[in-house]
């Protein structure tokens, strides 16, 4: 009799045990998942700003190809609307400075925030007031981005409109050393930003 209430409680023991050993594995198990969704999230984000900064460099490029001019173009003048990088209007031959109007890789929006000095296209810069996770490391043309807060603080613009920026207005920082925009006939050198939305913390 005793050696049959021993045995069933050895066998409720390990059932114990087993019940236990389970519920650390599926912990265990529920931790790791959760670790690599957050690798995987990183890893995404990253992969997201270097597509912002490949992007961000042929707006700069195509600007600054638009503003050089081209044979029977005059150069000096920037684009009125980003669509004119991609099919410029100018002369008696249309000319491509970009291949396509790229989409935002952190919003993933069609639409940019626009730098613009009399009236015209000197820069783009995300919409995104995420913080990014790369903070230095950057090369010379995007060294003002080290220490942003905001995605909307790497602004890619061409490097003659970087004067005109007030004090505050997102690549300010980027101001110190840059040779004034010569202005447009007729016009003031300013310089205005396209619309940015309040932050929202679920949105990056």
């Amino acid at each position: 009799m005793g050696s049959g209430l021993g045995g069933a409680w050895r066998l409720r023991q390990q059932a114990g045990f087993a019940f236990l050993f389970t519920l650390l594995l599926v912990a265990l198990l529920g931790l790791g998942l959760v670790v690599a969704s957050e690798l995987d999230s990183t890893l995404a984000r990253r992969e997201r700003e270097l597509a912002l900064l490949q992007i961000g460099h042929e707006f700069r490029q195509a600007l600054a190809r638009y503003a050089g001019g081209r044979p029977g173009v005059a150069g000096g003048a920037y684009p009125l609307r980003l669509d004119d990088l991609v099919l410029d209007p100018r002369g008696l031959k249309p000319a491509r400075h970009l291949r396509r109007l790229y989409p935002d890789p952190i919003t993933g929006g069609a639409d940019w925030g626009l730098v613009r000095a009399g009236g015209r296209i000197v820069g783009v810069y995300s919409l995104s007031v995420a913080q990014p996770l790369r903070q230095d490391g950057f090369d010379e043309d995007d060294a003002s981005f080290k220490g942003a807060s905001r995605y909307r603080d790497w602004v890619f613009l061409h490097p003659a409109g970087r004067s005109l920026l007030p004090a505050g207005a997102p690549g300010a920082a980027a101001s110190a050393a840059a040779a004034a925009l010569p202005p447009e006939a007729g016009s003031a050198p300013q310089a205005s930003f396209g619309p940015v939305p309040p932050p929202d913390p679920g949105k990056p």
